[in-house]
């Protein structure tokens, strides 16, 4: 007897991850369920949003949310993460659909060993210097790379939009303390995890195991995030930081979801994860499919869902 591969005949079609919108920022309402839709009630009245087109929410201050519409959220496979004001802390998530192991085992396979996964931290920063091969850098002058070019980045953005730029500052217990480019910064700096985090996690991926950054549950996260730190939320910001400094975190919100619209950030995230992690899914894999083998002491996997004690695993 199996339930791996059922689902109830209500529950959404899942859309694939590219095709989803990037994110969704509520605050002060009641998030709630409408057959296969979520409903966000305030006191402007009703709003219906399609589960399966969400890549993340973020639920921010004053938002309470119902157990089935988490439930119709977990069906479709969106991310779920509380945040704080103007989205700009990151709280807790909720774990997302995943069908598969496939990547999770690659992911693991190459952190477990030193080298592999300096092999992928290199990767990660050829991603970054196109023009330039890190196979021989070790990872002090990566790091020293990474810096430069983000000072590089904030300079050019600043003269491409005339937004005065002084410093990197981030105040983690006052976000209005920074000016506004700074704010905008933290805002698409956070927005970006958060969007990132739901790739991560529909994919079946670790978001622990990094391999830039160590020692935090969102490490591959922040991994993969700053891998379009420069071409897309550091942009974004100083977009939003031009038109002044009222509601920049919102502004800064709308300016990203743009910018991940045009460039198709969903598709490219999930392309490169996989090439990163030199993943490629079985030919005998159908789309939607649940599929849960039994592995053997010869490391062949065998069907599951049946009774071996008469039957010998070789």
């Amino acid at each position: 007897m199996s339930t791996v591969s059922r689902r109830g005949g209500s529950s959404p079609e899942l859309a694939r991850v590219g095709d989803r919108i990037s994110f969704i920022y509520l605050e002060r309402c009641t998030v709630h369920r409408d057959d296969n839709a979520i409903t966000a009630t305030d006191a402007d009245g009703v709003t219906h949003i399609p589960s399966a087109t969400i890549g993340t929410l973020l639920l921010g201050p004053g938002t309470r949310v119902t157990q089935q519409a988490m439930a119709v959220l977990g069906e479709s496979g969106a991310g779920v993460a509380w945040v704080g004001e103007h989205g700009v802390r990151f709280y807790a998530g909720g774990r997302a659909l995943t069908r598969s192991s496939g990547l999770a085992e690659a992911q693991a396979t190459a952190w477990a060993n030193r080298r592999t996964r300096l092999e992928v931290a290199r990767a990660m920063y050829r991603l970054r210097f196109p023009d330039e091969d890190p196979a021989g850098r070790t990872r002090q002058e990566l790091l020293s790379m990474e810096g430069h070019r983000i000072k590089d980045c904030y300079r050019r953005e600043s003269t491409r939009t005339g937004v005065a730029w002084r410093r990197r500052e981030y105040h983690r217990d006052d976000f209005s303390a920074g000016d506004a480019p700074n704010q905008a910064v933290t805002a698409a700096a956070q927005c970006m995890y958060g969007i990132v985090h739901a790739v991560v996690s529909a994919l079946g991926c670790s978001p622990a195991l990094g391999f830039v950054h160590s020692g935090h549950e969102r490490s591959f996260v922040l991994d993969v995030a700053d891998l379009y730190k420069a071409d897309v939320g550091i942009p974004a910001a100083f977009d939003a930081a031009a038109d002044g400094s009222e509601e920049v975190a919102s502004r800064t919100r709308r300016a990203l979801r743009d910018r991940i619209t045009e460039t198709g950030l969903l598709d490219r995230c999930v392309r490169d994860i996989k090439s990163l992690l030199d993943y490629e899914e079985p030919h005998d894999t159908v789309a939607g499919e649940d599929r849960m083998t039994l592995q053997s002491d010869s490391d062949i996997r065998v069907e599951g869902g049946r009774n071996y004690g008469d039957v010998p695993i070789w």
